[in-house]
């Protein structure tokens, strides 16, 4: 290694806390355990419909098939939460909307890449010769895996990486590069002790153990990545929440120490922390798609949208608002949609016309 190179960290960290991250480490281009954990993973069949996760052959945990010389793995971290008290108050009030925390505001990728390349070009600056690529979810990257070899935290039992001083509200991002940065020490161990809070409180028992998370039970694949029909046995377990999920961090113990974000881009947007589920599912798709631009929400698109509120209302209480809403869309001209707001109906006691 270059003494230069060396050199460069305490530069490179500051570089990183300069551009809003909460921390950074560097790691070599090995996945460890977790690849074999991931080949078990998808032989079991736990991604359900997301084929992508086993697409690209080795490339998701072998990062120097992905980029082909990379040396090391920089890792960083970016605080979301706009308001660590926030999401209890709204999952509480079974009339309004959940929405998954990470995507109130803009969406998150073209952010951490703009600054993920600015702090690559600023290394470049300092260090020629070395190449330099930076990913945040555009790739098929194990990246907690990652971060948990580059000393950043470690895998909790709800699968999510944790840190001691800010819990798991959390966006990574890595840089692969060709320069061999001095290493940081893997986080070795866990500090989740006896606590099973996450796994005891799913709403879907979506939790098989410890750090095994069957996907096709989970809400956050449910309402996003889940293209067809909620199963029925699973739809009055899912509450108000009609996109994503955050339960299991919210009750875990280590986010207490969550910290509040300082990027304005992740504050919320059109009220979607604190919307009722009746006034998001008159929304037309015009509507959707100007309250939604730019916001990861996007993704599951406007009849995905109205699938998931239709569950929502259906295990809200029997209120005006709640049935005149359901009503006004059960000749909805999408079969999927039309399903579900039948199914939501019959909870209110209402028998569809």
């Amino acid at each position: 290694m270059s003494e230069s190179l060396a050199d460069l960290m305490p530069q490179i960290r500051a570089w990183a806390e300069e551009l809003g991250f909460s921390d950074l480490g560097v790691t070599e281009p090995n996945t460890g355990v977790h690849a074999e954990r991931l080949k078990e993973w998808l032989a079991a069949g736990m991604h359900g419909e997301m084929a992508y996760m086993a697409d690209h052959g080795v490339k998701r945990h072998e990062p120097e098939a992905l980029v082909p010389g990379t040396l090391r793995v920089i890792s960083v971290r970016m605080d979301y939460l706009a308001a660590p008290d926030a999401p209890t108050k709204t999952l509480a009030n079974p009339e309004k909307a959940y929405i998954s925390r990470y995507t109130l505001g803009r969406d998150y990728h073209k952010l951490l890449r703009k600054r993920l390349a600015t702090l690559a070009k600023r290394i470049d600056e300092a260090v020629a010769g070395y190449d330099y690529r930076a990913f945040v979810d555009s790739a098929p990257v194990l990246e907690r895996a990652l971060a948990q070899r580059a000393g950043l935290g470690w895998i909790g039992k709800n699968t999510m990486l944790l840190n001691r001083k800010a819990g798991s509200f959390f966006f990574l991002g890595e840089i692969f590069t060709s320069a061999p940065l001095p290493l940081d020490e893997p986080y070795s161990g866990s500090h989740c002790g006896s606590c099973s809070a996450c796994l005891d409180l799913c709403p879907t028992n979506a939790f098989v153990g410890p750090n095994k998370l069957d996907a096709r039970r989970c809400i956050s694949y449910l309402t996003i990545e889940l293209k067809g029909s909620i199963p029925k046995e699973l739809r009055p377990l899912m509450g108000n929440r009609v996109f994503g999920c955050d339960d299991c961090q919210l009750v875990c113990p280590w986010n207490k120490f969550s910290k509040a974000s300082k990027e304005d881009d992740f504050q919320p947007r059109h009220q979607l922390d604190n919307s009722d589920l009746a006034a998001l599912f008159l929304w037309t798709e015009e509507e959707f798609l100007k309250r939604t631009e730019g916001s990861a929400i996007r993704r599951t698109g406007y009849e995905g949208w109205l699938r998931n509120l239709a569950v929502g209302l259906g295990n809200a209480p029997t209120t005006i608002p709640v049935t005149e809403a359901l009503k006004q869309r059960a000749r909805d001209p999408s079969p999927l949609v039309q399903e579900h707001v039948h199914w939501a109906l019959r909870r209110h006691g209402i028998e569809p016309e």
